[in-house]
Parts: C-alpha cells; sequence; structure tokens
C-alpha cells in the first residue's frame, strides 16, 4: 500500500474510496423559506436517547439558517432520489421550485419521494475549523417509498 504524505490528500483519497448513503436536510431559514442540501455525513448516533448526526462546512449556503434553526428534517434517498440529491447540491435559489415538495411536521419542507424522513430537533452545534457537527435528537419519522440505497462513492452515485 502506497504511502500518502499529504494529509489532505490522504483524507480525499480515503473517504472517496469510502462508501456513503446520501440524504437532504431541509429546514426554514429565519423568514419561514424552506433551504436544504445534500448530506453524505449523516450517521446515528444511537437508539437511546434517539440521536443522529451531519456534518455541514461553514461556508456553505444553508449554514447562516442552521445556526438560527431548531428542527431539521433527514430525507434518506433511494434508487430513484439521484435527481433530488443532485438539485439539492447545486444552486441553492433553485432548490424549492419544483413542486416535489409539500410541508410536514414542525412546518419542514419533506420531500415525500425520499425512502424515509426524521423530523429533528438541533441539539448541538460544534463548529470545528471551517465545518461544524450537527447533532439532533429525533422526536418522530415518517416512512416513505421503500427502494434500494442511493450511495456515494468515488465522486459519483451507486445503487446500493
Amino acid at each position: 500500500m502506497p504511502a500518502i504524505s499529504d494529509s489532505v490528500e490522504a483524507l480525499k483519497n480515503t473517504f472517496r474510496s469510502h462508501a456513503s448513503g446520501v440524504c437532504v436536510i431541509t429546514l426554514l431559514d429565519s423568514d419561514g423559506n424552506p433551504v436544504g442540501f445534500t448530506a453524505t455525513s449523516v450517521t446515528s448516533l444511537g437508539a437511546n436517547p434517539p440521536l443522529a448526526s451531519f456534518n455541514v462546512a461553514s461556508g456553505s449556503s444553508t449554514w447562516p439558517s442552521l445556526c438560527k434553526a431548531t428542527w431539521v428534517a433527514i430525507h434518506t434517498l433511494g434508487e430513484n432520489n439521484q435527481a433530488l440529491s443532485m438539485k439539492m447540491s447545486t444552486d441553492h435559489t433553485k432548490r424549492f421550485l419544483d413542486d416535489d415538495w409539500q410541508i410536514g411536521p414542525k412546518g419542514l419542507p419533506i420531500f415525500p419521494e425520499a425512502t424515509s424522513v426524521l423530523i429533528a430537533a438541533i441539539r448541538e452545534v460544534h463548529s470545528v475549523e471551517n465545518n461544524a457537527v450537527v447533532i439532533v435528537d429525533v422526536v418522530e419519522g415518517l416512512s416513505g417509498i421503500e427502494q434500494r440505497p442511493l450511495i456515494y462513492f468515488q465522486r459519483g452515485y451507486l445503487i446500493g
């Protein structure tokens, strides 16, 4: 196994080779408008109590809203949701122009075509350099359309 002496390249190389499930996080900005983004960093922290976490860059378009938000919706994505994942990772002004979402619990924007949705209260936000780890308390869930998972691997999408 060849060594990679540059720590940034070592990190990138490792996580490009580590498959991740794809999620969309949605919330409301301070004016009540929907905002959201695609995330591959969502993970369960445990079931007792039901906690999850995700990471976000502090330079992202959603960051200012996330800092003031109380609630988020975590959507898990499946094989039929690749277009949604791509839309939610591009121009933030176009993410909610389509009629593919609705208002759900806590007034959150919900994409009903997701495989599932967790409604969660933001418990803690830990800033680390130019990023943050967000820890949430899961308060309820919505069961969506069962399908094979959408996976992100080597800078591209795969179906699990």
